[in-house]
Formats: C-alpha cells, structure tokens, sequence
C-alpha cells in the first residue's frame, strides 16, 4: 500500500496539472448536473414498516385525503380583549375561507359529504362539523350521521372550556376559541404530507392569515412550526472554519501550509454536497443530509490532509529531504494511515444500511461518499498542490529554526505529559474512568424523540404557538393523533352505532380531551377519528396511550369488534424513537466487529484494536450523558443558544455514534501507528510509547481542535437538530481526542509494552501485511540509494 502511495504522490507532484485538471473537470460536471436537475430535498423522515407509517400507507391508498399532514394557525387578542366581536370574527372567518378554497387544503364539506355517502345518506351533515380534526359545531350529533351517544360524547368534550368560534349564528369550520375568548386554534389538514408540499402553499396560508393584522383589529397570527420552515444552519459555522484556519498556520507556520488542507476541504464539500445535491430528483434527501456532509466533509477534510503537510514537512526539515521526495514519501506513509482512516469512517457510516431506515441510509450513503472524495482528494489534490508550491512550502526561516535547534532534546510540552502518562498510569486510567462513568450517568434517563416546539426558542414562531395552544386548550392540541378502526372481519363495515360507540368510550379515557369523528370511506370499512390527548407529544403518558390504543386486547377494541391504528405526527416520533432504540445494539455491534478486524490489519495485534474500542465506549457513554443533560435537561442552556430542553433528537444516537467510532479510530490510527513505527524501528517499552507520542500528538492536537471547532460552530444553528447533532459530535471528539486517545492510550500502551503488539503466529501468518507504517518502502528507498530528489 505505501508503495503504491509513494508513487502516486510522487506522479502527482512531478505533474500536478493533469491531477488539478481532472479534479476542476468534476466539479465543473457537478456543476452542471446541479444547474440542470436543481435542488430537491424535504424534512420528511419515514420509516418503513412502522404501525403508524403502515396506516398512513393504507390511509394514502383507501382515503388519501385523510393521509396528509395538519398544521394549526392560533390567532390572539390583546391583552383583556376578545377575539368574538363581530369585526374580528369577520376578519378570521374570511381568512379561513381563502384557506379552504387553496389548493392541497381539505374542505371540511368534503368530509362530512363523503361520511354522509358511506353512511348512504342523501345529504351531508354539517359542513361545519369537522375540520382537521377538530369539532366545532353547535349540533355536534350532526357530524357523519353520528348516533345519539356520539353526540353525547362529543357534547361532553365540548363541555371542556373552550368552544367553536361562532359567526352569523353558525360556528366557523375548524376553529375553537378558549375560554376567555382571547384566542383562537384553527386546525386544518392537507391533502398530502407536509413534506410534499410546494414551498408556495405555506407561504400562502401564512400571507393569507397574517392578512387579519391589518390596522385596528388587533389580532395577532402566528402560524405552528410546521408551516414556517428553519433554515438547516447559519452563518455561525464559518467561525468553525475560522479557528481550523488559525490552528492550521500555527501548526504548519505558513500560510501557503495552512491554506492548502482548506483548499482540498472546501473543494471536497463542494464536490460531495453539490453532487448529492444534483441527484436529489432521483435520490430522496433528508435536509439535514447535506448538513451533515458539510459537518464530516469539512472536519475529515482538513484532518486528512493537515497529516500528510505535517509529515512532509517534517521530512524536509528533519531529514533535509527535498520537497518533492518529502511529499512522496508523506503520502507513502502519512496517506497510508489517511487511506485506513478514512475506511473506518466509510465502514462505521455504512453500517447504518443494514438497519433499512431509508432517510438514515441516505444520509450515511452521502456523509460516506463526501468522506471517500475527501480521501481521494488528500492523496491525489494535495500532492499536485504540493508540486505547484514547491520548496515554497516551508520558508527559509523554518528551514534556519529548525536547523539550530537539531541538535536540542525533544523537551516540549508533549514530551513531558507522555512521560507524566507513563509514570502515573494507573492513576490517570482510574481518573478517566471516574471522570468519564459520571459524565455518562445522565445516559440512564435519556428519553428521544424528535424536538417539538416545546423546545423550540422563546423568540421563535415554533415555540410562541406552542405556547398559546397549550394556555387556551392544553399541550395535548399540539400533537393530535390520528385514528383509524377497521372491522376485525373483513368483510364487515363500521357502523354508524360502532362508530357512535367507539368515540364515546375513547372520550371516557382518562388522557384524553376530546375525540371528533372525521369520515368513513366510500365502502364504510374505514373510519377516521381525531384524537386529542390530555399530554403533550413528547410526554410519556402520550406514548403510554398510544400503545393503549393500539393494543388488540384493550376494552376498546375488542368490546367494538374493531382494530384500531394509530397515526399522525406525535405516533410518528414515538414510533420512530422506538425502531431506532431497537436498532441500536445491531448497529454498534456491526460497526465494532467490522472495525475491529480493520484495526487488526493495521496494527497486526489483538490487544490495540480491543483496547481502541473499551476506549470509545467509554468516549461515546460520557458524550451522550453531557448531551441529555445539556440538551434534555437545558443545563448550561444559556450558554449554547436554547431556551428549554427537551428530548434528545431520536436518530441522534445511531448517527453520531457511527461517526464517532470512524474519527476516534482516525486518532487512534495517527497516534498508535506512531507508537507501532517507533516499535518496528527499534525502539521498545516506555520508549516507544513516548516517542511516538512525541511525534505524532502535536498534529493530532490540532487536528482535535480543528474538528471540535468545525463541529462546534454547528452548535449555534437555527435547527434544533443541528444543534443537538453539532454539540454531541463536538463534545464526543474533545473527550475522545484529548481524554481517551492522549491521555488512556499511552498510560494504557505502558502498561502493555511490547505486549502491545503480540499477533498468534498462526494469524500472523493469514494477515497481509499492509506496511502503514512504510517500514518496507522506507527500506526498499534506502536500497535504491536514499534519494533524497
């Protein structure tokens, strides 16, 4: 591999042209792709074979109206006021009409007629009776063709304290209005999930409604979160970069160093995100795929090739090799250890494919491919750019600096803490547990789920009109479920008495607030009822009733002869949280036992691969325990730019968790090769330890800090999932990095000592041997006469 390295660097550097060229072409056709095809994505995240994802399936099929996604505008009177007066109810009752004339808007009408059809009446009920879920008619028993005793039910949910919004003596279709008449839900369902919806229909109904603010009413709308989309991330991610440059030219001492690993990273972001972007009309895209490519395009990037500069300008300085075989010789060694580096990474974001989560997939897929073009780039680009600068590379007073101090010990900073390490070993590793099984405490009360506007800012729309809804109707009328009944014989239709029976026992349970009948299909097999419970989306007692409703054996069920499932937005997150919870153990144990066996070819020894692993358990436990309490707890919340905690975003574990083993092995790769080199050249014990670390941590310091601080500039963005990603990448690096890979590695390696490397003989013999550490190409160099051109 080295040798192959060695001439594919010097190939680049002697004709740096050809390379440049061939990497300007792609861009330049990615370009093109992007400009022709545009850019697709959506905030959809579905998962396939889910119960809530297999009623929307069968909802999209039998009534697709009733499959799409809802959305809510709360509308608010001055303080002391009401909203009932006939000029205001004028304005929200014309504002709501235009709503319901839109394109992709169910009109209640068409609801209430085609349960009237089913139930093979010649009318339909009250229009006014159903709307999004929500009951808002004087005669609720009119709805649907409701029974007596759906009425009552209904009747009685109504009896709560707030009531419809009337206007001309009717009630106005959809819209509640609390108790103290100072606000106004209005509840509506489109026709497809929100996620397919055109950017237009959103910026419509908010132009629409906001239109009653005109001069004098008084009014305020404020749209939910659903219908007002959040920028992915902000302008706080180009301090991140900021701070890499500024660490790249304190380490490297120049700035044509220090800009080169930013060139070959921009450009691999560039190239990876523009072209998923290209194909997004063909690929489904999550919005946070791209972000996330940029997260591990920009940290990998910059990583991989500050490694290969550091290693050639150490050459050129301490070997006083020229700059042409230095950066051969760089890429045969130093592009060795990127190449097995950047493999784990690709391994560890490509096991998420064997969970079959479609938008997960993607998102591993994309992350891999920017992590694979970033590889590539750092072993063909950056030796081309090596050959344009040149001798240029290190400067004449570098070149002077590093000649009077050539015959000075190694004494720095780093050559005392790996001594300190060594010495104080069991101390430092008895430490690092203690400090690090505390942080992980908070783990044992990690709840997920996906960030609702219960933790959405202060500031935000998100937050203020899930605030409203909650003061004038509860938190439940933030996340209504969706029911479906169908009878158990297959054959059988629901009936309008089942029906009638079925609303007024859901209405009797005790986390319930209020259950409004929506329709019936053209064949009567079907109904459709809203649900809206007494907690909010994120609590436990909302997923408790779920499965309440869900179970087969239940009173409700069973007394009704129906099975019921269950839907909507809420039913959507506590299903996915529990898919991916169930998945987890699966994918950490694939992405272990893949890795492991890539660690085993690198190193050739048992005791480093088992040891690199103990040590990101122990990384990645205490990142997610600072992550609940921070993010879910809201400690420190001030300082990270959020206002309330909440539950830790669902898939957050599994993605983080994979690219985290990936570049915790990075370290692990570019430090203990290290150690390994300085063994396989002679040195042994103690020594080997400290002089590998001596050479190798002032480089993987810098490497931590630039990934810490690219990963930490993503804290601050306006998502709250990118918030939450960005700190548990950040913080899982600080702590991997600098407690576990500088810190227990060396204490733990002295321990070891040359045990460290013990390999059976038997698997010595089955291993290849894949010279990471060049010590073959090194040896087949000084064969040939060392040159040193």
């Amino acid at each position: 591999m080295s040798t192959f390295l060695y001439r594919l660097g010097k190939s680049a550097y002697s004709k740096p042209w050809y390379f440049l060229t061939a990497w300007i072409l792609i861009l330049g056709v990615v370009g093109t792709l992007l400009g022709v095809n545009g850019i697709q994505s959506s905030s959809e995240m579905k998962i396939e074979g889910t119960e809530s994802q297999k009623v929307l399936d069968m909802l999209a099929e039998e009534l697709p109206a009733a499959a799409g996604g809802q959305a809510s505008v709360a509308f608010t009177a001055p303080a002391g006021e009401r909203l009932d007066t006939p000029e205001r109810v004028a304005l929200i009752q014309k504002a709501i009409h235009e709503v319901y004339n839109m394109d992709y808007i169910i009109n209640p009408a068409e609801l209430a007629a085609q349960a009237a059809a089913a139930a093979g009446q010649s009318s339909a009920a009250d229009p006014s009776a159903v709307a999004g879920g929500q009951t808002a008619t004087a005669d609720p028993s009119a709805a649907a063709g409701q029974t007596d005793a759906a009425g009552q039910a209904v009747a009685a949910a109504q009896a709560s304290p707030y009531g419809p919004l009337i206007a001309d003596g009717a009630p106005v279709p959809g819209v509640m209005l609390s108790a103290d008449g100072s606000i106004a839900l209005f509840q509506f369902q489109f026709t497809v999930q929100q996620t397919s919806l055109p950017s237009s229909v959103s910026d419509n109904i908010i132009d629409t409604v906001t239109e009653v603010e005109q001069a004098g009413s008084g009014i305020t709308a404020i749209p939910s979160g659903s219908l007002k989309s959040i920028p992915a991330i902000g302008s706080t991610e180009v301090v991140g970069v900021a701070v890499a440059a500024v660490v790249l030219f304190i380490t490297l001492g120049s700035v044509v160093a220090a800009g080169l690993p930013l060139i070959t990273a921009l450009l691999g972001v560039a190239i990876s995100v523009g072209g998923a972007f290209a194909l997004s009309n063909i690929i489904h895209m999550n919005d946070i795929t791209p972000v996330l490519a940029v997260m591990i395009g920009l940290a990998v990037g910059i990583d991989y090739s500050l490694f290969i500069v550091n290693r050639q300008r150490r050459l050129i300085l301490d070997e006083k090799l020229s700059a042409r075989e230095a950066a051969s010789r760089a890429v045969g060694t130093a592009g060795s250890a990127v190449f097995f580096a950047g493999l784990t990474v690709i391994i560890a974001l490509c096991g998420m494919l064997v969970i079959g989560i479609g938008f997960l997939s993607t998102m591993a897929l994309v992350a891999a491919v920017s992590v694979l073009i970033t590889v590539l780039l750092a072993l063909t680009l950056l030796p081309a750019l090596l050959g344009l600068v040149g001798e240029r590379i290190c400067s004449a007073k570098a070149r002077s600096k590093n000649a009077a101090s050539a015959n000075k010990a190694r004494h720095g900073f780093s050559h005392r803490w790996a001594n300190a390490t060594v010495k104080y070993r069991w101390a430092i590793i008895v430490l690092v547990v203690l400090v690090l099984g505390t942080a992980a405490i908070p783990v044992t009360k990690m709840e997920l789920g996906i960030p609702s506007g219960a933790s959405a800012n202060l500031d935000t729309p998100a937050r203020q009109s899930y605030d409203i809804i909650s003061k004038g109707f509860g938190e439940g009328f933030n996340g209504p479920l969706l029911l479906v009944a169908q009878p158990n014989n297959p054959s059988g239709k629901i009936s309008m008495e089942t029906l009638g029976k079925l609303v007024q026992e859901l209405q009797m349970h005790d986390n319930v607030t209020l259950v409004s009948p929506m329709g019936v299909n053209a064949t009567g097999d079907i109904a459709i009822i809203s649900l809206i419970p007494k907690s909010g989306p994120t609590d436990t007692e909302t997923k408790d009733l779920v499965q309440d409703l869900r179970d087969p054996a239940s009173g409700i069920a069973s007394g009704n002869d129906v099975k019921l499932g269950v839907t909507g937005f809420t039913a959507i997150n506590i299903d996915m949280s529990s898919k991916l919870s169930d998945a987890f153990p699966v994918y950490i144990g694939i992405i272990v036992i893949l890795s492991l066996i890539i660690l085993l070819l690198v190193f050739r020894s048992v005791i480093v691969p088992i040891k690199a692993t103990v040590g990101f358990i122990l990384s990645v436990l205490a990142t997610f325990g600072l992550t609940t309490a921070v993010y879910q707890w809201g400690w420190l919340h001030s300082l990270f730019g959020f206002d309330t905690g909440g539950p830790l975003l669902s898939f957050m574990p599994i993605l983080v968790t994979g690219i985290l083993y990936g570049l915790a092995m990075d370290y692990q790769v570019f430090l203990v090769s290290s150690m390994r080199e300085a063994y396989v050249h002679g040195r042994h014990g103690n020594d080997s330890v400290v002089l590998g670390y001596d050479l190798a941590s002032r480089v993987v310091l810098a490497a931590g800090v630039i990934m810490v601080s690219v990963f930490a500039g993503f804290i601050f963005a306006p998502d709250a999932m990118i918030k939450q990603i960005g700190f548990a990448l950040a913080i899982g690096i600080l702590i991997d990095a600098f407690i576990i890979r500088m810190t227990l590695v060396p204490a733990v390696m002295a321990i070891f000592g040359d045990k460290a490397w013990w390999l059976p003989k038997w698997l010595d013999r089955l291993l290849p041997n894949l010279d990471v550490e060049g010590d073959k190409l090194i040896a087949k160099l000084h064969a040939e006469g060392g040159d040193k051109k």
